[in-house]
C-alpha cells in the first residue's frame, strides 16, 4: 500500500462512502495496469458457469414448478442420507466473518451446536459474527486491514464500496475450481442452481465467489393473519381497501405495518405492487431505474399517507431488523417486511402459535400491473482470501458440506442441531427446537450464511403453514419481475453504490417519515443521477449486452 495513503485515511474514506477516491488505489495496490484493475465483464472472456447437477432429495408432498414454486414438505423424511463421505478437514483452523440477525453466540467451548459443527467438519471455525446494523462499519475495518479472514461472506443486501475491486485484488480466483465441470468435485455446490451463480455474477469474466441460494420471492411482508382478517383483509384487495384495513387494525399500541431501517417502510415491495421496475429494467438498449418512474412517486405518496394514518411503527426508520422481529413476534407489530427465505421458520418459531402466520398477497392499484420483487437468486456471496490450492480446496470442501441437501444428516445437523439437545421430535417425526436450540442455532452461529443448500418449503410441526405458503407462491410466481442488473458489474456502482444507495435510502426515509416533502423527491433523484446514476445506467446497458 502506498505510504501516501494511511490505513486510517482509507478506513475513514470507506466508512464515509468515499471509497471511489481512496479504496481502489489501496485495494489494488499490487496491480499497476488498468487491465488488472478492471472489474467489468464487458470485453472479457467469460468463464462458463458451474455445471448444475441436481442432488437426490426426498419426494415432496407439494410439487415444485418450473416458474419457481418451491418443493413443499409437510412431513420430515423418515430416513436421512449421508451427503458427504469424509470430514472436510483434519483439525485445521479457519477464520471467517459473516453477518448475523441473531444474538452474539457463546464461544465454541461453551456452545454445543458450534462444537458439534466443528466436529462434523473436522475443522475449528473461528467466527467473527457481526450484527446487521454494524456490518458496513466492520467490513470497512476488515477491508482496510492488512490481514483477512480465510472466509468472508458479504450478504443481506449490504453493498460495500468498491467490493468488486476488493475481491479481485485480495480474494482468490475460484474459476479453475468451479467453472464448468470442475465443480463436480464438490457435488453439493454443483446442486446450487445456475440462476444463483448468475445473480452473484462474474468479476472481469472470472468466478470469485460462491452464492448462498435463495428462492425467487425477495422481500416479503409477513402478517398476523388473525389480526388482518379481523380488520377485513382479503388477498388481492385494492390498495384503497388495504389502506382502510391497516388503519382499522392499528391502535395506539399496535401497528399494522412494521419495517426496519434496512427495509425502509417496505417501500420496494410496495413500489413493485404499484408497477415500478425491480431496481433496473434493461430493454432495447436502455436502462430504466425504479426511482425515476411515476410509479415510484405514486408509491411514496401512498406510503406517506399510510404514515399519516399512523399505521407504521413510529420508530421504523431507526429500528434494527432484530428488534422489528421481536415486536412482530410479541404482537406489537401486525406485519413485518423482511427477507422471505430466511425469515419464515424463525417467524413461525418466534410467534409460538399466538396467531396465524401468513404472507401478504399484493394489493391492486388502478391502472397498474402488480409485480413481485424477484430475488437475485442469492442471499450473499462467500469469498476466500488468496491461499494455496490445497487451502482453497479445504475451504471448498467445507462449503460443500454446508450445502448438503434437505434430507441429509448434514442438513439436519446444520439446520436443527444435535438431537435431544437442540431438538426433539413431534409425533410425526419433525424436528422441534428445544429452548437451547432457539439460542444455539444456524442464525446465532451463522454457518448457513457461509453456504447452504437450495431452500425448500418445510415448517417443522406446522404442515398447514407450509401449505399456505406453497399456495401463496403459486399466486405470486406469475407476478415475478427480475432485477436486470443482477450479476452485472457497473464500475460506477462498484465504486459509488454505497454513497448513491444511501442517498436514495435517506431521501425515501425522510419523505415517508414526514421529515421532507414529497415534492423534494425530484431534486433527490436528480442528485442521484448527477452523482453517478446516469453513468451507471449506460454501463449496465453495455454490460447487459456483453453478457447476454
Amino acid at each position: 500500500m502506498s505510504s501516501s495513503l494511511s490505513r486510517r485515511t482509507l478506513l475513514r474514506s470507506i466508512a464515509a462512502g468515499g471509497a471511489a477516491i481512496a479504496a481502489p488505489a489501496a485495494l489494488t495496490a499490487c496491480s499497476t495496469s488498468s487491465k488488472d484493475r478492471q472489474v467489468s465483464n464487458a470485453g472479457t472472456k467469460l468463464a462458463p458457469w458451474p455445471a448444475y447437477v441436481a442432488a437426490p432429495v426426498p419426494t415432496p408432498e407439494l410439487a415444485p414448478s418450473a416458474d419457481g414454486v418451491q418443493a413443499g414438505y409437510t412431513r420430515y423424511p423418515d430416513k436421512l442420507v449421508k451427503a458427504v463421505a469424509d470430514k472436510p478437514g483434519k483439525g485445521e483452523k479457519i477464520k471467517v466473518i459473516t453477518i448475523t440477525y441473531g444474538t452474539p453466540p457463546k464461544p465454541a467451548s461453551q456452545n454445543k451446536y458450534w462444537a458439534a459443527m466443528n466436529e462434523a467438519l473436522g475443522v475449528e471455525i473461528e467466527f467473527t459474527v457481526v450484527p446487521d446494523a454494524d456490518f458496513d462499519a466492520k467490513m470497512a475495518t476488515v477491508i482496510a486491514g492488512g490481514d483477512l479472514p480465510d472466509i468472508i461472506n458479504v450478504g443481506g443486501g449490504h453493498v460495500l464500496p468498491s467490493k468488486e475491486q476488493f475481491v479481485r485484488a485480495r480474494c482468490a480466483d475460484l474459476t479453475e475450481f468451479l467453472s464448468g465441470d470442475a465443480i463436480k468435485e464438490y457435488p453439493n455446490l454443483a446442486n446450487i442452481p445456475t440462476y444463483s451463480w448468475q445473480g452473484l455474477g462474474r468479476i472481469a469474466g472470472r468466478l470469485y465467489g460462491v452464492p448462498i441460494e435463495r428462492p425467487k420471492p425477495n422481500e416479503a411482508i409477513f402478517i398476523n393473519r388473525t389480526a388482518f382478517d379481523a380488520a377485513g383483509y382479503r388477498p388481492g384487495m385494492s390498495a384503497a381497501d388495504f389502506a382502510a384495513v391497516v388503519k382499522e387494525a392499528s391502535t395506539s399500541k399496535k401497528f399494522a405495518l412494521g419495517s426496519s431501517m434496512s427495509t425502509v417502510y417496505g417501500h420496494k415491495t410496495h413500489a413493485m405492487w404499484h408497477g415500478a421496475p425491480n431496481d433496473w429494467e434493461i430493454k432495447d438498449g436502455k436502462a430504466v431505474d425504479m426511482w425515476g418512474t411515476e410509479e415510484f412517486k405514486a408509491t411514496l405518496e401512498y406510503l406517506v399517507a399510510r404514515n399519516d394514518d399512523k399505521v407504521f411503527y413510529p420508530d421504523a426508520s431507526s429500528t434494527s431488523t432484530v428488534d422489528i422481529k421481536t415486536l412482530f413476534y410479541n404482537g406489537t407489530l401486525l406485519s413485518m417486511a423482511d427477507g422471505f427465505a430466511g425469515s419464515l421458520l424463525p417467524a413461525q418459531q418466534g410467534i409460538k402459535g399466538a396467531y396465524e402466520l401468513d404472507v401478504l398477497t399484493p394489493y391492486t392499484v388502478s391502472g397498474a400491473t402488480p409485480h413481485y420483487q424477484q430475488n437475485t437468486g442469492y442471499f450473499g456471496g462467500t469469498y476466500f482470501k488468496k491461499a494455496s490450492k490445497d487451502r482453497i480446496k479445504l475451504l471448498l470442501r467445507v462449503l460443500d458440506w454446508l450445502a448438503s441437501p434437505f434430507g441429509s444428516e448434514e442438513y439436519q445437523l446444520m439446520h436443527f442441531g444435535v438431537e435431544d439437545t437442540h431438538f426433539t421430535r413431534d409425533a410425526t417425526g419433525s424436528p422441534i427446537l428445544t429452548s437451547l436450540g432457539l439460542i444455539e442455532n444456524k442464525i446465532n452461529v451463522p454457518f448457513a450464511y457461509l453456504c447452504d443448500a437450495p431452500t425448500v418449503l418445510f415448517v417443522p410441526g406446522d404442515p398447514e403453514l407450509t401449505e399456505r405458503v406453497h399456495a401463496w407462491e403459486q399466486k405470486v410466481m406469475p407476478m415475478m419481475k427480475p432485477n436486470d442488473s443482477a450479476g452485472l458489474v457497473s464500475e460506477t456502482l462498484s465504486k459509488h453504490n454505497a454513497t448513491l444507495g444511501q442517498l436514495l435510502k435517506d431521501g425515501t426515509t425522510a419523505i415517508i417519515s414526514g421529515r421532507s416533502k414529497l415534492s423534494e423527491w425530484d431534486s433527490i433523484y436528480k442528485k442521484w443521477r448527477d452523482q453517478g446514476g446516469a453513468k451507471a445506467a449506460d454501463e449496465l446497458v453495455k454490460e447487459f449486452e456483453s453478457t447476454h
